[in-house]
């Protein structure tokens, strides 16, 4: 009876500790995403303070260009900036929670184990 409830407990924990360690997997891909639109549009940025205001410059709709005055590329260049450092931040701080439930999670696979030493036997015969 406590075998079968602590198999129970044990799938249960390694269910959460996978969709965890996923969703984790994908906050990181995502801050990666964030950090690259962060770099291009810094360095985008740099290059348009570089020219004159009657400098013609051209936006990319699809596959068609555009003129645009450089003050107008630079204040949309600033906004991806800004916009891109705020989900980096909001990123950060879902990656911050998910790693605290990552680690409650281990801890909570390291008591059951040890509680039930049979149990750590059968995953250790299973694993090899």
């Amino acid at each position: 009876m406590a075998d079968e409830a602590n198999r129970t407990a044990f799938l249960e924990i390694q269910g959460r500790m996978i969709e965890i360690t996923g969703k984790l997997k994908q906050v990181q891909t995502q801050m990666r995403n964030k950090e690259g639109e962060r770099k291009r549009a810094f360095f985008t940025l740099e290059e348009l303070k570089q020219l004159s205001d009657d400098t013609n410059t051209y936006k990319s709709i699809g596959r068609t260009f555009a003129l645009e005055s450089p003050s107008v590329l630079i204040n949309e260049q600033e906004q991806k900036f800004k916009d891109s450092e705020a989900a980096i931040a909001s990123l950060e701080t879902s990656k911050e929670y998910l790693e605290k439930q990552l680690k409650e999670v281990e801890t909570n696979l390291r008591e059951l184990l040890q509680q039930d030493p049979g149990l750590a036997r059968q995953i250790m015969s299973l694993s090899v």
